[in-house]
């Protein structure tokens, strides 16, 4: 994480500045600290000189073997928590907002792309300097870098969608619906003032299901089922575009702030573009993915809470799916206790128009929600101590419409029930009858039984065509269920995927099991071992405490 600090001066007059340097602090980077001069100017402008080191944590550096092309690098930033320090001297807090801009240079061959609308790119005889101006007030973990050889493809009026040839048509259609979403949010939330709103779908190492930064969302490559049925993640990320990035989280231990409202926000969208028994059996089948987060973390760990005490923890380590679900679930039960939709999407818009451009905590939210449903006689009815600092699963689940999940639930009934030896209780018709979110929920509650017979296993195989599903989450699932069943035939096909995908939500839960099978144990350790220096900081990081070991 550390920055060497070459210079500091005043850019006006050039005259250096004093600075001293802090202690080293592991995981946190130094303090840097800026003597001004002893004189009556009330504004400075100061320009610091430095160099990055090369491992910084921030920044991802491929090789052109771990890209679609294999004949270029790749560099790809990602900030979030706090790995801008690593890159740029900065307040590297959520509570600070700046605007930016930025010339980059690099070779001919090369696009580059930031967090911030392009202004232009000036021909140099030795490569190309690129311009980046983003007028808005944002946190430092929304300051994105990306570099690589891209092509790009129009969505919509103001959308692009950058990737690497191989794939670039491949993502023009998985995300040809983007304005629709775009609009959409608006309707939900207001205008949308970021001006631009561009994709990259990045190498498959990247992280994260995507990364909402201003005017260009990072995605994974695993969102390209072929099918469109993963886009609603991109409803996600444009619903930050007000939830995390207008209206911000003061420090993250509110981060519920961010990912609770987007989860949120993107089931609205989903609701509006689908139907609301869609919506509500979304909300509905993460419940168990939340269940089992709290039980993985444990039920009386404080971070389970809501809001939580981040002293001596470091954000990456505090990374679940708790914020985003338990943060949805309470605005849902919000929603349903002042009045429904009609009551809270009012009161949503003019949240957003409050606080844009600031960065708050969880006590200015029930501040002003008490504030601008003063009159409702429900209001007495929340208990926002135990939403808020209860650990735990969510002290009320709302009263979800689970019409779409019965018909799977009388599915994974009669697969538990069945023998194995019968003809299968499914067929090729009901499977074609079903969407794609059944079938992850049937196979989420399946993963959630008693471990099924290979000989069962191989039948649903034949029947969904799982060994050559490109979708990501049932290829996820199917693979999980397989190694409960301690189907030794398709471990290497597992590690053959974790060692592609970098997408923590798949790759976590997956090391997990294999160090929970006693015989693929020490195979997982010497497979993160070999791999590790191809992951990004945050992968390594919470993967090397998944599987106990200590570096």
């Amino acid at each position: 994480m550390k920055l060497n600090i070459c210079r500091i001066y005043d850019a006006e007059s050039k005259e250096n500045v004093e600075f001293s340097l802090g202690d080293h602090v592991p995981d946190y980077g130094t303090k840097l600290t800026i003597k001004l001069p002893n004189d009556e100017k009330l504004r400075y402008k100061i320009a610091i000189d430095y160099q990055t080191s090369p491992d910084a944590t921030g920044l991802q550096w491929l090789s052109p073997k771990a890209t679609a092309g294999q004949k270029y690098p790749y560099l790809f930033s990602q900030f979030q928590p706090t790995h801008a320090r690593s890159v740029l001297p900065c307040q590297d807090s959520p509570g600070v907002k700046a605007p930016y801009t930025a010339t980059i240079s690099a070779p001919h061959e090369f696009t580059v792309l930031m967090s911030a609308i392009r202004d232009g790119t000036k021909e140099l005889s030795v490569g190309k300097l690129s311009h980046f101006i983003q007028k808005i007030p944002m946190p430092s973990y929304l300051i994105a870098l990306a570099v690589g050889v891209l092509e790009s493809r129009q969505l919509g009026p103001r959308s692009h969608v950058w990737a690497e040839k191989e794939i670039i048509e491949e993502c023009a259609y998985e995300f040809a619906n983007t304005e629709h979403q775009l609009k959409t949010a608006e309707d939900l939330c207001g205008p949308y003032v970021w001006g631009i709103y561009d994709l990259l779908v990045l190498p498959p190492s990247f992280p994260y299901g995507g990364m909402e930064n201003p005017c260009l969302t990072f995605v994974t490559p695993t969102l390209l089922a072929g099918d469109r049925s993963l886009a609603n993640v991109i409803a996600h990320e444009i619903a930050h575009s007000w939830t995390g990035n207008l209206v911000t989280n003061r420090n993250f231990e509110h981060f519920w702030l961010n990912e609770g409202f987007t989860v949120f926000i993107e089931r609205k969208i989903k609701g509006r573009l689908e139907s609301s028994k869609s919506q509500d059996f979304d909300a509905f089948i993460h419940i168990s993915n939340l269940n089992e987060a709290v039980n993985l973390i444990g039920k009386t760990n404080p971070l389970t809470q809501l809001v939580v005490n981040l002293n001596g923890v470091h954000p990456d380590e505090a990374f679940s799916v708790v914020p985003y679900e338990k943060g949805q679930t309470f605005l849902r039960y919000l929603e349903s206790v002042i009045g429904g939709p009609e009551k809270m999407e009012p009161f949503l818009r003019s949240y957003f128009d409050k606080y844009k451009y600031q960065s708050i905590d969880t006590n200015d939210f029930k501040a002003y929600f008490e504030e601008y449903f003063h009159d409702n006689e429900n209001l007495q009815e929340i208990d926002w101590s135990a939403w808020l600092y209860n650990p735990g699963m969510p002290p009320v689940i709302p009263d979800y419409d689970t019409s779409l999940a019965v018909v799977c639930d009388n599915i994974v009934e009669k697969i538990t029930a069945w023998n194995g030896d019968e003809p299968a209780p499914i067929t090729l018709k009901d499977k074609e009858t079903l969407s794609t979110f059944q079938v992850i929920y049937i196979l989420q509650k399946l993963s959630e039984t008693t471990a099924q017979s290979i000989v069962k296993l191989k039948v649903l195989s034949n029947i969904f065509g799982f060994d050559n599903i490109k979708n990501a989450e049932i290829k996820f699932l199917w693979f999980r269920i397989c190694l409960k069943a301690h189907w030794e035939e398709k471990v290497d096909s597992v590690f053959h995927w974790i060692n592609v995908v970098g997408r923590m939500k798949f790759v976590r839960p997956l090391y997990r099991d294999l160090y929970n099978w006693e015989k693929t144990r020490e195979l997982a350790l010497d497979n993160f071992r070999a791999n590790k220096q191809n992951m990004m900081h945050v992968s390594a990081y919470t993967l090397a405490k998944d599987l106990h070991i200590d570096e």
